[in-house]
């Protein structure tokens, strides 16, 4: 691949020193970062690709902890209504009904939307599918942690999803072989459970086993509704969070999502195993599932990131947005304008979600050895400026819109918002009929908002 020099920008490298360079130039070697900041003009070749990225902003990749690719063609399908009815009667019939090929597809509509959002890395919360997911991550090349949606037990599930503990484990495993280090290392392949509401303790233990053998994470939702708590209460004598810690789930190899419901004392638990949050705040409030605690999560030093859920539950695949809507949702919610700044929403986008990953050895932050897997910005739009603070205005002020050009491994997967080696118009028609057929085959018959005239 050879070199490429970025020059002249607004440089935000979210090291250590969380250093900013206002003039600031990256240089790129084959898939890693040789310098940052300020390139010695001897390191560059004389065949090198030199960019000059002058009034535009450059910084790491974001990084979206909490996706659900396979659910990219039923936006639209679960809106204004609460979770149990979201899942049980709108999106479980819909991605039961899917193909591997339904998935490739919504996956790659998806990935579509985070590149243009700035996202260079994400993590899949599990849908079916997980081969058409592969594929379309391949093809995007994007960064991404792939898991298969896990439930053994429980009401209300497809007849197509009733499998035995062992079959849902042994799935994993053979995703796990096929798809862990693909594309050059680019996608990864974790274990995954729904929620407690579908998993039998037998499932959660051996779970944790197998992820400990194979070296990789668990991504869950944990305590997302007060029903929540409520059911596991009942059925298993302890709080969501309380009964993972009694298994042995908690630890820093677990992803929990959502995590709403969390008094003082399973925060703490928390912080004692290192657990990882993904801080989900569009679904949150348009499923209305509650507000988390998250500045109370950050003062212990709990490790929390941003995702944006799927399209049903958000509607808008755009970690952008969700950014500066985390910030004002704590804001309202703790009365007090300097909860959740604009550096520490960009330190959740970026490192923080790297560290969820644990990938923060490889991405989320410009530095020599490290990936190169970086976004620019630009701020020439009316929207953008002035530029008085320009973390504030990533934050606060910028849009997806702003994204121009993103770097994963090195290469660019997006340039002057042209995403090469995909063909969008095809995947966009092809994405409307699927989602029709789709909608027909699962049965969900939708209400029209307003009288229909022909």
């Amino acid at each position: 691949m050879g070199q490429r020099w970025l020059r002249n920008g607004y440089l935000v490298t979210m090291n250590e020193g969380r250093h900013v360079y206002p003039h600031g130039d990256v240089l790129v070697e084959d898939d890693r970062i040789v310098a940052a900041g300020h390139v010695d003009p001897a390191l560059v070749r004389p065949d090198a690709e030199v960019v000059d990225v002058r009034g535009k902003l450059v910084l790491p990749g974001l990084v979206n902890t909490h996706v659900h690719l396979s659910q990219q063609l039923a936006r639209g399908l679960a809106d204004d209504v609460d979770l149990l009815t979201w899942l049980r009667r709108r999106i479980w019939p819909y991605e039961s009904s899917m193909t591997p090929e339904d998935s490739y597809i919504s996956s790659l509509a998806c990935c579509l939307e985070l590149i243009r959002s700035g996202v260079t890395c994400f993590a899949e919360a599990g849908g079916q599918e997980v081969d058409g997911m592969g594929r379309a991550v391949r093809e995007a090349g994007l960064r991404g942690v792939l898991s298969r949606s896990t439930m053994d037990s429980g009401d209300g599930l497809p007849a197509k999803w009733a499998e035995s503990t062992d079959a849902c484990l042994e799935h994993q495993v053979r995703l796990l072989e096929t798809w862990h280090g693909a594309a050059d290392g680019r996608i990864r392949v974790w274990f995954n459970v729904r929620t407690i509401f579908n998993a039998s303790d037998d499932l959660l233990v051996r779970t944790k086993q197998l992820a400990d053998r194979y070296r990789v994470g668990i991504h869950m939702h944990v305590a997302e509704i007060e029903e929540e708590n409520r059911y596991a209460l009942a059925t298993r004598g302890a709080t969501t969070v309380r009964h993972l810690q009694r298994l042995g789930v908690l630890d820093r190899n677990l992803l929990a999502v959502h995590c709403v419901w969390l008094d003082e004392e399973e925060l703490e638990l928390f912080r004692q195993h290192d657990v990882k949050v993904s801080h989900n705040p569009a679904a949150a409030l348009k499923v209305a599932l509650g507000l988390p605690k998250i500045p109370e999560m950050l003062a212990r030093g709990i490790c929390v990131s941003l995702g944006t859920d799927g399209a049903p539950s958000n509607n808008r695949m755009d970690l952008m947005r969700d950014m500066y809507l985390a910030s004002l949702l704590q804001k309202g919610r703790l009365l007090d304008p300097q909860a959740m700044p604009a550096e520490c929403m960009l330190e959740m986008a970026t490192i923080n979600g790297a560290r969820c990953l644990g990938l923060d050895g490889e991405i989320g932050s410009l530095e020599p050895g490290k990936k190169a897997d970086l976004i620019v910005l630009a701020a020439d739009d009316v929207g953008a400026l002035p530029m008085h603070d320009p973390i504030g205005n990533l934050v606060y002020a910028m849009r997806s819109g702003n994204v121009v050009s993103s770097m994963v491994d090195g290469r660019w997967i997006m340039r002057d918002r042209v995403i090469p080696g995909v063909d969008e118009s095809a995947v966009l028609q092809e994405a409307r009929a699927r989602a029709e057929h789709l909608l027909e085959r699962s049965g969900i018959a939708l209400k029209p908002r307003f009288p229909i005239l022909e």
